[in-house]
């Protein structure tokens, strides 16, 4: 836990939060990966509220709603075609500093949820791997059948169409989890249940159920059809 100090400033008192002296205790990092329309969000949203700690979640679509817009549909930036993303030279040292960021935070002391496609499949993974290197990380796969995913994200609107299909499988070859769920075959309590015992189990990261209500969260990604990204939740 951090020592919380209390400075004096022009009459003021301000509360500053420090390390105290060989307290290094790290943050734990659960990385949820599947495709588009996976219902990642409902699921991570979920999980965040009933992990008894608190935990930060983080996502790519973070990171896509602070890029500049000149990136988007740049071939040098982000890029979609026929459902496929393409990551240009541009883009990947921004993603390689988000995931050092994330890496930060469980370095501080913070406990991450991390939402990602892993475009590039293990290649990615084992980007992750590396920035995470002597973090606790547990991988969980969130598996969607392709014919599921693209009814989805069909019935959504304001998605690029064939994301989710293409990214039903491709996303997850060659990785290797700790844990997987379907999401066309679970439903959310049972994919909780899943994912609460495995953790409990292995890693001692405590799920207490707290609502039996999904979180007030819109499943919004940063994509849609046309050349932008949808703004930021913080900005409408």
């Amino acid at each position: 836990m951090p020592t919380v100090l209390v400075a004096n400033i022009d009459e003021k008192e301000a509360t500053v939060f420090t390390m105290a002296g060989g307290d290094n205790q790290q943050g734990r990092l659960i990385i949820l990966n599947g495709g588009s329309s996976a219902d990642k969000t409902t699921l991570e949203r979920t999980l965040q509220s009933e992990l008894a700690d608190p935990w930060l979640l983080v996502g790519i679509d973070l990171l896509i709603w602070t890029l500049p817009p000149e990136m988007i549909n740049d071939p040098d930036g982000l890029s979609v075609r026929e459902g496929v993303i393409s990551r240009g030279e541009l883009f990947m040292p921004l993603y390689f500093g988000f995931q050092t960021a994330v890496a930060a935070l469980a370095r501080c002391g913070v406990n991450v949820l991390v939402d990602d496609i892993t475009v590039d499949g293990l290649a990615d993974q084992e980007l992750w791997n590396q920035v995470l290197q002597g973090l606790e990380v547990c991988w969980i796969g969130v598996h969607c059948a392709p014919e599921i995913a693209a009814a989805r994200e069909a019935g959504r609107g304001g998605r690029l169409p064939g994301i989710a299909r293409h990214q039903a499988q491709s996303v997850h070859e060659g990785l290797r989890y700790d844990v997987e769920v379907d999401t066309g075959a679970l439903d959310l309590h049972d994919e909780l249940n899943v994912i609460a015992e495995w953790l409990g189990r292995t890693c001692t990261i405590a799920v207490s159920p707290r609502s039996t209500h999904e979180p007030r969260v819109p499943p919004l990604s940063a994509w849609t059809p046309g050349k932008s990204v949808h703004p930021a939740p913080w900005g409408r």
